[in-house]
């Protein structure tokens, strides 16, 4: 079952889980990009089954843990997409957007996987999609980053609670890939250079890059992989790396008046 399997990142784990010969359960709120990935999908239409909710919808989990069930007899992988952009700063957010960006990206996961588990047996797998914005700060995270940080901490919990039972769960944190979602933000050249001149992998993120990873952590070869969250991200989180014009580029510094003690600072020279 994929959440937001329609568009982005989503759409491309859907496609990839049924090349690996996995029938795919998709959530999302357009029928119509549904449809799509059913005729997408090729010969293996039939192998795909939708469902048109809004996934933070009280009913949306049984719902579609219902159709899997009754569609393909077991449900045995939950990934949980769906998301929203709009971040902005945590004094630009107001209580209407951080009820919106915790109920899509955190309670609607934990409500999904809540009821997965209920049904899922021994080598079953959830896997969250977190953001590179839960592992550091970043500028206009606001509760974006907030509710990704919390799918981390969700994440951990179900692999010490359930492992024993066969299932596992982990977390994806994907960089600055582009989808219909990230297009704004992509426009940006601020967005774009900060990206462009932080990683040290000379190319773009694509949702493929992750989508592949989703699959991997599925599958039997990391049937070891247990309450981790991995960075796909061409090396932006774990490394120092700055572009050469970066380094370079001149920054203007404010010499502090007053030091901690409220001692005149040490002047420079």
């Amino acid at each position: 079952m994929v959440t937001g399997g329609a568009t982005g990142i989503g759409r491309a784990t859907a496609l990839r889980f049924l090349d690996a010969g996995v029938a795919v359960v998709a959530l999302g709120r357009r029928q119509d990009r549904l449809d799509q990935l059913v005729i997408d999908a090729g010969d293996k239409g039939s192998m795909v089954a939708t469902i048109s909710a809004d996934a933070t919808a009280a009913d949306a989990p049984a719902r579609a843990v219902e159709l899997a069930r009754s569609r393909f007899g077991e449900l045995n992988y939950l990934i949980n997409n769906a998301g929203m952009g709009h971040p902005k700063p945590l004094h630009e957010t107001d209580d209407a957007l951080l009820d919106a960006s915790f109920e899509l990206m955190l309670k609607a996961p934990f409500r999904f996987a809540r009821e997965a588990v209920k049904v899922m047996g021994p080598q079953s797998c959830i896997i969250n999609v977190s953001s590179t914005f839960a592992l550091v700060g970043g500028l206009r995270g606001g509760a974006y980053s907030a509710a990704k940080a919390g799918l981390i901490g969700l994440t951990t919990h179900i692999a010490a609670q359930y492992g024993s039972a066969g299932i596992r769960c982990n977390a994806v944190a994907p960089g600055a890939v582009e989808t219909e979602m990230t297009s704004d933000r992509m426009g940006s050249e601020t967005f774009r250079r900060m990206n462009d001149e932080m990683t040290p992998s000379a190319r773009w993120g694509t949702v493929d890059d992750v989508a592949a990873m989703i699959v991997f952590l599925c599958s039997e070869d990391a049937g070891w992989v247990n309450g981790q969250c991995i960075a796909i991200d061409g090396g932006w989180t774990s490394t120092k790396f700055l572009a050469e014009r970066a380094l370079v580029a001149k920054r203007e510094m404010v010499q502090p008046k007053f030091t901690h003690s409220g001692r005149p600072a040490p002047q420079a020279g």
